[in-house]
């Protein structure tokens, strides 16, 4: 009878979770097929394809159910964990030499652009009555870098993944329509190709949208383009930063007892340092070069993992208020950018 009892009290052991190591195979199929269309098509930058292609397998009968299923663990993992280490690097890409380099006026005007799409936007799409961080994360991408401030964002204010996955989705869609749409657009507007490369830069929304858009007008277009969105890179920590103390502020308010998150996560330091370890000038330029590639696998797996995570039909009940903030902030970034760039021409 004591031996009973003894066996009575063991505790079962738990199932095991599900495993990432399926999700994680199918993220990196994505990032060779994004390599593939970027390949066939230099035009497509790797990220937005990989975006495109995790929505598509998302909702192809055939891979809907791996992605839904036995997938879904690590494509998770991927679009949080591999978007972190994505935005690390992403700090190598900037220096404070090249900020200093564009002058004040082109710092001061490239702050402006991004506080007035930030605050419109979020003030728009709370108007609009979007659920969850949709209007946050929608203004983030728009004002800053895309997806890579989005998943920065999200993060730090630990977001529903599914508010995450369409907006990613939404600024992909316009920042992949600017490609076509911004170059048709530089002779009506007057632009010279430098002003047309700093109008692309400043209202552009991913690193990579911004070299296939600028690179239309010619090298110093594109010099120009990506000096200017590294700047709007750079205001991805402060403004993580803020939306952190804000969350911690919210639920002390609250006294929920929930573990209140960084004021800066782990991950945005990482950014800032290698920020710093680039400005010192000492990393040579093949390292530099191994570290851009290794990034842009990483993101590419993430986004796969956000754009598989997202589900249309969910969508159509916000489908067309999350669209029509899509074109307005698309409105309010281009426009104000083009006006930032006559002002200081």
């Amino acid at each position: 009878m004591a031996l009973l009892g003894q066996r009575q009290q063991i505790t079962p052991v738990p199932p095991p979770g599900p495993r990432p190591l399926p999700g994680l195979a199918l993220a990196a199929l994505g990032v060779v097929a994004a390599w593939a269309v970027h390949a066939v098509v230099p035009a497509v930058p790797m990220l937005t394809a990989a975006v495109v292609l995790g929505l598509a397998a998302a909702h192809v009968p055939g891979v809907r159910a791996a992605v839904r299923g036995r997938g879904k663990a690590g494509l998770s993992l991927a679009g949080k964990r591999l978007m972190r280490a994505g935005i690390v690097l992403l700090g190598l890409k900037l220096s404070l030499d090249d900020v200093l380099g564009l002058g004040w006026a082109t710092v001061a005007m490239v702050l402006g652009v991004v506080a007035a799409t930030f605050c419109g936007t979020w003030w728009l799409g709370r108007r609009m009555g979007l659920p969850g961080d949709q209007p946050l994360l929608i203004a983030t991408g728009y004002s800053i870098c895309g997806a890579s401030a989005i998943g920065a964002v999200s993060e730090a204010t630990e977001s529903e993944e599914r508010d995450a996955a369409v907006s990613v989705a939404l600024v992909t869609l316009c920042g992949t329509l600017a490609i076509a749409v911004l170059p048709l657009l530089q002779g009506p507007l007057g632009l010279s190709d430098a002003e047309f490369g700093r109008w692309a830069g400043a209202s552009v929304h991913d690193v990579g949208q911004v070299v296939a858009t600028a690179q239309t007008a010619g090298a110093g277009a594109l010099g120009d383009a990506v000096l200017v969105k590294l700047m709007r890179v750079a205001v991805l920590a402060p403004l993580v930063a803020v939306v952190g103390l804000r969350v911690r502020a919210r639920s002390a308010a609250r006294g929920t007892g929930r573990r209140r998150p960084p004021v800066l996560p782990l991950f945005v330091a990482g950014f800032l340092a290698m920020v710093a370890v680039r400005s010192t000038g000492w990393v040579p330029g093949s390292a530099l070069d191994v570290a851009g590639h290794v990034q842009e696998l990483l993101l590419a797996a993430a986004l796969f993992g956000l754009g598989a995570a997202v589900d249309l039909p969910s969508l159509t009940r916000t489908g067309g208020r999350v669209a029509a903030l899509g074109l307005c902030a698309w409105a309010v970034v281009a426009g104000v950018s083009y006006l930032g760039v006559m002002v200081t021409a």
